[in-house]
């Protein structure tokens, strides 16, 4: 079995774990899913390279049923069909703007202050272009199970310029790519996401 399937695997673990310990109503139960949370904590760790600490760390024990994070971004063309893009001081590579989303606000809201926060440009929200499982997909392995909402935006504003927590943004040719923050965006993504606004397909892509 791959690895990304074994990753997924533990995931579900680690969802029934989370699941078990919501709705367990004896000690008995409640310590048993204890130890498979730990477990499954332990095997994200090694699967995923990320330290323990940290998973524990943001794993925050479930109080309600587990669900998806879910991740929004935007994509955005310029008057000459090139793509918007930040470059991330994490990793030093790019990707379409966006990050997870915020409670109290709305996908397209979200998305909004994305944009503007990490490449200072003020965009209105034309409509959902697709909605990505990761694990639909070959992104690099992640200990979250995540979905990824990209919606079409169009330019109304603004001077283009990186936010404080990027380190560059710039529109780019979609044969001149520049390396991708993999983890956030695939080629495959960019290319199906461009090739569909300029057929001009209303179709929502899903998984």
């Amino acid at each position: 079995m791959k690895e990304d399937q074994n990753l997924e695997l533990v995931k579900r673990i680690k969802a029934l774990a989370d699941t078990g310990l919501v709705y367990a109503e004896d000690e008995y139960n409640k310590e048993r899913y204890e130890e498979l949370r730990k477990i499954s904590l332990e095997l994200l760790s090694h699967m995923s390279q990320k330290p323990l600490r940290v998973l524990s760390d943001f794993f925050i024990p479930e109080k309600d049923y587990p669900t998806v994070k879910v991740d929004v971004r935007g994509f955005v063309l310029n008057n000459v069909g090139e793509i918007l893009m930040a470059k991330e001081k994490i990793d030093g590579k790019w990707t379409i703007p966006g990050g997870w989303a915020d409670i109290g606000y709305t996908p397209s809201e979200v998305v909004v202050k994305e944009i503007e926060e990490e490449t200072g440009l003020q965009c209105s929200v034309n409509r959902l272009l697709a909605v990505y499982d990761k694990r639909m997909h070959p992104h690099p392995p992640q200990p979250f199970y995540i979905y990824k909402l990209i919606f079409l935006c169009n330019v109304e504003q603004g001077d283009l310029r990186p936010g404080f927590d990027m380190d560059g943004a710039a529109f780019f040719n979609i044969n001149e790519l520049p390396e991708l923050s993999k983890d956030r965006i695939l080629e495959s993504q960019v290319k199906q996401l461009y090739t569909m606004v300029k057929n001009n397909g209303v179709n929502v892509y899903f998984d």
